[in-house]
């Protein structure tokens, strides 16, 4: 999953519907880039078959309409990150180890599919301005199950006396946002800081920076001991220089 939104070089075209998994793949994956950059109003589907090399009428064959296909993108996003982050929250790592874990997949999901915040914050205003079909789908089926384990997370660290009390209504879109705002505004970013904030040792960067935030904000510091942070590993798949 965490494959779906990397750049690939153009495959040989796709016309047939002998490689239903390859086209519909390809399909998906120039529709996630268009959507990303465009949204759905302005997306095309020409636009779209041209860059998956596949023929339109190979697009409709797999997807009813550009509704239909803007809804696949979607669950193909959020269950790739929801497949990250839940193989942490099902594990048995103590509540520190889990809670950085939980961050760090995230984080590295979100590093290795840059257009991911932009379909998310294009969905959020179509839900605001009532304009989506999807949005409850979504948040019942990825939204609402991370969220609620992330919180049990919490209240666990809470009761065992080793995270501060913190209200996770607050807390985890706070986590949240560390990450993902990070991504979506690189572009304005890098003519603040004037270097890419996409490059590989500046997410490393990103990545260390984030998890001693959060870290430093819910630990309770137990006496005689630091805080004890990941090393953070340069994460290059996906990442552009």
């Amino acid at each position: 999953m965490a494959q779906l939104f990397r750049h690939r070089p153009h495959p040989a075209r796709m016309g047939s519907r002998g490689q239903p998994e390859e086209s519909r793949a390809a399909i998906l994956q120039a529709a996630a880039r268009e959507f990303a950059e465009l949204g759905i109003a302005g997306a095309r589907t020409d636009a779209i078959a041209r860059e998956a090399r596949v023929n339109k009428a190979l697009l409709y064959y797999y997807f009813e309409d550009k509704e239909k296909l803007y809804g696949a993108v979607l669950d193909e996003a959020f269950s790739g990150m929801k497949a990250k982050v839940f193989q942490v929250l099902d594990s048995d790592l103590p509540p520190r180890e889990k809670i950085m874990a939980y961050v760090g997949a995230y984080f590295d999901f979100i590093a290795s599919n840059h257009v991911y915040p932009k379909l998310m914050q294009r969905e959020m205003m179509r839900a605001r301005e009532g304009h989506t079909e999807h949005i409850d789908r979504l948040i019942k089926t990825y939204f609402q199950p991370i969220y609620r384990r992330v919180g049990e997370l919490l209240h666990k660290g809470i009761a065992d006396g080793e995270f501060r009390k913190v209200d996770p209504v607050h807390f985890v879109p706070s986590m949240v946002a560390m990450i993902v705002f990070y991504f979506s505004s690189a572009p304005v970013m890098q003519r603040i800081v004037h270097f890419n904030p996409l490059a590989p040792q500046r997410i490393a960067e990103r990545r260390a920076a984030v998890l001693d935030f959060i870290s430093a904000a819910l630990f309770q510091t137990r006496a005689g001991a630091e805080l004890a942070v990941p090393k953070p590993a340069v994460r290059k798949a996906g990442v552009r220089k």
